[in-house]
């Protein structure tokens, strides 16, 4: 299902640059330890509250996970508890990696931080 809560990587991308959004990803701790998008929130699905999202009411949550799956879950719940308005980056970090768009990750093997940029 497409409409218009399915973000792409750029539609998130401007509006993080212009301050609009509160990103919200929904992994579990190791995954986004290992790599995640600058700013990014941690609310993981496995223990979801939505109404400890830190809303303020000046910007759109926009859930993120791995591929889609779960923010768009997280997405629903939220909706559904909270009545808020909502988004998610649909195809998830691998769509935005996939974009060229800057991450966070951690290089197994040496442990170093590698940090592609800001956007």
């Amino acid at each position: 299902m497409t409409d218009e809560r399915d973000l792409s990587p750029e539609d998130v991308l401007a509006d993080l640059k212009r301050g609009d959004a509160l990103l919200v990803d929904v992994r579990e701790p190791a995954e986004f330890a290992y790599e995640r998008i600058h700013g990014a929130l941690l609310h993981p699905l496995s223990t979801f509250e939505p109404k400890a999202i830190p809303t303020d009411g000046h910007r759109r949550v926009i859930f993120q996970c791995g591929s889609g799956k779960r923010s768009r879950k997280a997405l629903d719940t939220y909706m559904k508890s909270t009545g808020g308005d909502g988004a998610h980056l649909a195809g998830g970090l691998g769509a935005w990696k996939q974009a060229g768009l800057p991450c966070i990750r951690i290089d197994p093997s040496t442990g170093n931080v590698i940090d592609s940029g800001k956007y």
